[in-house]
Formats: structure tokens, sequence, C-alpha cells
């Protein structure tokens, strides 16, 4: 996975090293009660034996986690459309050193080759997508203001193209860079299985992976539709650990209507040039 880029494309364009750093509150002791009741009797409890895995040795890729990664990309790849709903949360130290934390919620609709629809909501800020197969769209419906550049044929060559030229980068961009599994394997330094888990009901099984820079854990859907269902992200070069989360809900059967991936001006709207990266 280029966790690099879904990183810097958590919400509108940040970048991983931006997010925020993890912080520490001291605790605060509570003062004790004046007339506090003597503790009633311990009930015996049984000890409980804690199994503790032995931890994956460092620059290990365990064979069922990168297998694990293999598949999930196998999987996507048989999905002709699908909507996938994202909410993430970031971190963010503000100029006071105070520890901030943005949600936001990434919608995509998508149809492949060549279409898809994109809204990306973080607070008060809003931006749209919507390629059509010729041009893309990006809409900020706050503001009116609206650009388009033409596209190359395919989403993911656009998506690079968009982030290559424009430095334009949108959430979870790997759904569509599923054919990259050997490059992406050869950036791990480790991975490992980690165990089962719940993500929102489903039943998930979840590994940990790192590369440089960046450490990362991944939830799969169970079964044989291993959709990732959570991801984690760290910046383990930051010494503040910057965070990023999010959380996918999956339908990869739906339907679209016809003018899903076309882009209307609304009445106010104002079309405006968009400047190259580097401008």
């Amino acid at each position: 996975m280029n966790l690099a880029r879904l990183a810097r494309a958590t919400g509108l364009g940040v970048s991983l090293a931006a997010l925020a750093a993890s912080a520490s509150l001291a605790a605060t002791a509570a003062p004790p009660a004046t007339a506090a009741a003597p503790p009633a009797p311990a009930k015996a409890v049984a000890p409980v034996k804690k199994v503790v895995k032995p931890a994956a040795p460092k620059g290990v890729v365990e064979p069922g986690a990168a297998q694990a990664l293999r598949a999930m990309s196998a999987y996507l790849r048989t999905l002709p459309t699908f909507k996938v709903t994202m909410t993430t949360e970031r971190d963010e130290v503000d100029d006071f050193g105070q520890l901030l934390t943005f949600t936001g919620e990434t919608t995509y609709q998508v149809k492949l080759p060549d279409a898809f629809a994109i809204d990306v909501v973080e607070g008060s800020k809003t931006r749209q997508y919507v390629y059509d197969g010729k041009s893309v769209t990006m809409y900020d419906p706050v503001t009116g203001y609206y650009a388009v550049f033409k596209a190359p044929p395919t989403i993911r060559a656009t998506l690079d193209a968009a982030a290559d030229k424009y430095g334009i980068t949108v959430p979870f961009d790997d759904l569509f860079h599923r054919d990259q599994d050997e490059a992406q394997e050869k950036a791990l330094t480790s991975g490992h299985y980690v165990g089962t888990a719940k993500v929102n009901g489903q039943d998930a099984e979840q590994y940990a992976f790192r590369q440089a820079g960046v450490d990362w854990q991944i939830w799969l859907a169970k079964g044989d539709k291993p959709a990732p269902l959570r991801v984690v992200i760290v910046a383990s070069d930051d010494p503040a650990r910057p965070q990023f989360e999010a959380n996918l809900a999956w339908d990869t059967a739906a339907q679209f209507a016809a003018d899903t991936f076309v882009f209307t001006p609304p009445a106010n709207a104002k079309m405006i040039p968009l400047r190259t990266a580097g401008q």
C-alpha cells in the first residue's frame, strides 16, 4: 500500500508530517472522600494466565501476512463497481501546542475503469471530485469555486496524474493500485498476523506491518471477500508519532444513476484555473 500518499490525503491534502503529535496529559488524582466506607472483603479470584505472543522478528514479513495483502488486492480487482464510505480521524497540533482531533468522512462511488465521484468532508471543509473518463472536476461547495483538468482514460492513471502534476491526492487511492503487490511487498520491512477482531460488528483479521517511516495496521474482512475494513497509520520517523485512522463500509452491489459521474455547475459556481504543482 502507498501509505505515504494515503496519509497525505487523509482529509484535504494534509501531509503525513503535518499530522498531529500524540500528547499525554498528566492524570490528576481526586481527593479522598472525607468519610469513606471500609472496603468490602475481596472475593477470591482465580488467577488469569496471560498468553503472550512473541513479537515478530525485526526485518521479517510473515508469509501469511503478505498473502493476506495479496488476497485483498485480488478480491478488490473483481469489483467492477462499488461504493465505500470511510470515516476518518486524524490528530493535529495547533500553534499553542494543543492536540486537536479532526474527524471526517469520504465517500467513493466508483465504476471501473473510467468513472468516479468522491466526496470528502472534514469539519467545515468539503471537496467533490467527479471523473467521467475524460476530465476531472474539483468543486468546493462552500466557496462555489471549481476547476477542471483533462484526464487519462482510466482511474488509476488519472489519480497518478492528479498527484504528479497538480499535487492533488484523495484518501485511500490505493484502491486503484491493486496490481502493484510485488513492489509494495518489497517496501515492507516487517509484517505479522495479530489475531481476530470485530470491526463494526463484522468479523475481521488484524495484521501489522512496517515500512520506511511508517507503522501501519489493517483489518481485513474474514472469509473469501477480504475487503479492508479498518486502517491505522503511524509516522514512525516522527518523534510525535502522528496517527491517522479510517473505518471503511462497503457496498459492492452499488448501482448508480446516470448523472452520478457528471458535474453540472450550480448557478452560483465559478470556474477558476488550476495551477500545476510548484506554481
